[in-house]
């Protein structure tokens, strides 16, 4: 459990936890480890986890073509649990991997519980569907 507190706290999706929060997604999340070369996801499916890398490298492929590589920090998996849609990326390990996976459920307990968790994901969606977030003025 120590190891996956550690880790989450190096997450910046989750960096303004505080430790009961921190300790809910660590208690909810489990641990997978992925072979070099094999799918996390694929593009297409219905999505039924979240992951956090936590150490890796992950390549992220959309029509069969690398868009982007993840590592250490990153996560994937969020788009298709938060609006329902079949994924939109593939993920495959580029090196062995471990990472932590939140299931649908466990997922959306998460963000219902932390409102801040929720308004990270969708930025960080925002970002990776249409680019940077405008500046507000004022």
């Amino acid at each position: 459990m120590d190891d996956r507190l550690e880790a989450l706290r190096g997450v910046p999706l989750f960096a303004d936890l505080d430790a009961r929060g921190l300790q809910a997604v660590a208690v909810l999340a489990r641990e997978a480890r992925v072979l070099a070369g094999e799918a996390i996801m694929l593009e297409g499916e219905p999505g039924d986890a979240f992951y956090v890398i936590l150490d890796g490298t992950v390549r992220i492929e959309k029509g069969g073509r690398p868009i982007r590589s993840m590592t250490s920090g990153g996560f994937i998996g969020e788009i298709a649990l938060l609006d329902g849609r079949p994924r939109t990326a593939s993920a495959v390990a580029v090196s062995d991997c471990r990472l932590l996976r939140l299931g649908q459920h466990e997922f959306e307990r998460r963000v219902d519980t932390f409102p801040e968790v929720r308004t990270k994901v969708q930025a960080a969606i925002h970002r990776r569907l249409r680019g940077p977030e405008p500046h507000t003025l004022g």
